[in-house]
């Protein structure tokens, strides 16, 4: 069973910055695909930032050149800097694991995702 741990979140002030780490254990296949994702109340979980098995990473639109996704040493390890936060960046943030590889051009889809996390609050407010 896999099981993904989020950490990391909290509340910033406009500007300010936060790490999120993600740690999956217990998966039985490799991991073809491993990223962040969002999700607002009553609307559909969206995708922030993945990374694949050889390092290829995509971004939203709307944090590209303020977020940044990387591997730890462990290769089931990610994290996302989040740099110059703005109060549309307050949402829920998932850690999500795709065991295939997602198709060039969609692996923002969250349906290429099978095994997520329990999210972490980011707050951006003033």
């Amino acid at each position: 069973q896999v099981q993904l741990v989020e950490s990391g979140g909290g509340s910033v002030q406009p500007g300010g910055s936060l790490r999120l780490s993600c740690v999956a254990s217990g998966a039985s296949f490799s991991i073809s695909s491993m990223g962040w994702f969002r999700q607002d109340p009553g609307k559909e979980r969206e995708g922030v930032a993945v990374m694949d098995s050889g390092g290829y990473t995509t971004y939203a639109d709307s944090v590209k050149g303020r977020f940044t996704i990387s591997k730890g040493n462990g290769k089931n390890t990610v994290y996302l800097e989040m740099n110059n936060l703005k109060p549309d960046d307050t949402s829920m943030y998932y850690c999500g694991v795709s065991p295939g590889a997602p198709s060039s051009g969609s692996e923002l889809w969250v349906g290429w995702y099978n095994y997520w996390g329990q999210g972490t609050q980011v707050t951006v407010s003033s």
